[in-house]
């Protein structure tokens, strides 16, 4: 499982998600769905322009959380 860190690397920084978005360019409803971990897929510019703009890694924003077998992967 992919666990996303926005909601609580936001929370430390005290940023809004407006803001984000603003600062960003990144739509809004985009920046809710990662905020909220219900986004199904995420471009890789997105990712990269949040790190860039958090000023932290990709491990820091997204960690994988367990192991699935083979037959959970299919």
């Amino acid at each position: 499982m992919l666990k996303c860190h926005l909601s609580k690397i936001m929370g430390e920084k005290r940023l809004k998600m407006s803001d984000v978005s603003r600062d960003t360019g990144i739509n809004p409803g985009t920046i809710r769905r990662i905020f909220n971990e219900t986004a199904t897929r995420v471009e890789l510019n997105v990712v990269e322009t949040l790190c860039e703009y958090l000023e932290i890694g990709v491990g820091e924003l997204y960690e994988l959380q367990g192991k699935k077998t083979k037959e959970e992967c299919e």
